[in-house]
């Protein structure tokens, strides 16, 4: 890599930067054309998470302060999000693998654009129920295989004794994105925070497109005269090759078999919680805007502390697996403490957890990138997403119906955090599984052909 070379030779400059480089930063300038446009991207989509709230309700739920039907959606959307991704995310990944991470970059940041279009021209019931159907189809696109992609482009740049300290630095620039974005949507006026979204989102893919430099080597193309029946059925064919290899490189290392069942039980609780608490804190407490800014704020500055400052520090000392079991115990506290609220504060005190629940992801890609060869590092990533994207399809089947039933008058008792309580559960089965791991260097899985590489899926036959 030219921008790995350059950034060799500027390094010995002196004690001052070889400081720098063990808290990680001096990893992050190979992948500076990369982190920008990406937290740009965060500070759009997050300046829109507080606002989304009152709009849907107001569009759907008019005067009523509980609505059942939005949580309903949500539910839906999760689902029909979480049964294509579970295709989509590993599709991605090796796309990624094959014809390069810039393309499916562009594809999948560019994808927010046109939900929030529609907001931004009008907010009535109608265009809601319009933002719902594009936006889940950015989801299915974007969702999970943004991270995927930027942390094997990571890979591709970082040496593997400091990939733990860049993806940590990667998670807190997000945590940083996310600040920003709720201190544009606590103090920009509600009719401003989507035309301003909207501009950056737009930058993104621009600045990409122009700037970003590509770091896998393209395999050539082949011969261009087979048939499009012929295409079709290959591209099918090397399809389901892919899937079954990227199964068996997962199936075949302890470490990414355990991890995999680690992120299950993880999504599975965490994104039933994320789906609903929103709307669980504006029915039992009554939130808005500016409490739901607030919180997010306040997990983001903890967040940016942990990820960018603690985690470099604390991993060289104690692991990955430690700082894994560490986020998933904080996340037990986490959901315990938000389903068991009695006071409109306690949200507050939630969320000083998610400061170390914020962890969990940098710990994971670390361990998934050390379990996975050079070249598997899309295929491995995508399946284990693709194993989440599960979790979060079957998660709000029983998280919206449990909630709504619970924040409604008919509840079989006062617990209107019931849904939370027992998404903690989850999480408790994902501590057990992950203080089971062994993580292992990168297992060399090879292909049935004997190949450690195979032909690119949309390659011409």
């Amino acid at each position: 890599m030219v921008l790995g070379k350059l950034f060799a030779k500027r390094q010995g400059g002196g004690s001052d930067h070889m400081a720098w480089k063990k808290t990680g930063v001096g990893e992050l300038r190979p992948m500076l054309h990369l982190l920008m446009p990406l937290c740009i991207h965060w500070v759009a989509e997050e300046m829109t998470v507080s606002v989304l709230v009152d709009v849907v309700t107001r569009a759907l739920c008019p005067d009523e302060s509980t609505c059942t039907q939005a949580i309903y959606i949500n539910g839906l959307q999760q689902t029909i999000v979480g049964t294509f991704k579970m295709v989509i995310l590993p599709l991605l990944g090796q796309l990624a693998d094959e014809h390069g991470r810039k393309p499916m970059l562009l594809l999948t940041i560019s994808t927010s654009i046109f939900p929030f279009a529609l907001l931004a021209w009008n907010q009535s019931t109608e265009f809601v129920y319009a933002y719902y159907v594009l936006r889940t189809i950015s989801y299915i696109l974007s969702q999970g295989s943004i991270f995927c992609i930027a942390v094997a482009y990571a890979a591709d740049v970082v040496d593997d004794s400091k990939r733990a300290a860049a993806f940590s630095w990667i998670t807190g620039l997000c945590s940083a994105s996310h600040v920003l974005g709720n201190l544009l949507a606590r103090f920009l006026p509600e009719k401003y925070i989507f035309p301003v979204s909207i501009a950056l989102l737009i930058f993104c893919p621009v600045y990409m497109q122009l700037f970003l430099v590509e770091t896998v080597k393209l395999a050539p193309k082949r011969d261009q005269d087979s048939s499009c029946f012929t295409k079709t059925i290959n591209i099918f064919h090397k399809r389901f090759k892919s899937m079954r290899e990227a199964a068996t490189i997962v199936i075949s290392s302890p470490t990414l078999r355990g991890i995999s069942i680690v992120s299950f039980f993880y999504e599975l609780g965490m994104s039933g919680i994320t789906g609903v608490l929103m709307y669980y804190l504006k029915a039992a407490f009554g939130f808005e805007k500016n409490q739901f800014s607030e919180i997010l704020m306040m997990v983001g500055i903890g967040s940016i502390v942990s990820q960018m400052l603690v985690l470099p520090v604390i991993n060289p000392l104690v692991g990955e697996k430690v700082i894994l079991c560490m986020g998933l115990l904080a996340s037990i506290a986490y959901a315990l403490f938000d389903g068991l609220a009695w006071a409109a504060w306690v949200p507050y005190l939630s969320a000083s957890f998610k400061v170390v629940v914020v962890l969990v992801r940098p710990a994971t890609y670390a361990i998934i990138s050390k379990a996975s060869s050079s070249t598997n590092q899309g295929k491995a990533q995508g399946f284990i997403a693709g194993v989440e994207s599960i979790a979060s399809l079957l998660s709000p089947l029983v998280m919206s119906p449990l909630t709504s039933w619970f924040i409604s008058k008919s509840a079989p008792f006062n617990c209107k955090g019931f849904s939370l309580v027992c998404a903690s559960i989850c999480m408790v089965i994902a501590l057990c599984y992950a203080c089971l791991l062994k993580p292992d260097e990168a297992s060399n899985c090879v292909s049935e052909s004997g190949d450690d590489i195979e032909a690119p899926l949309l390659g011409d036959s």
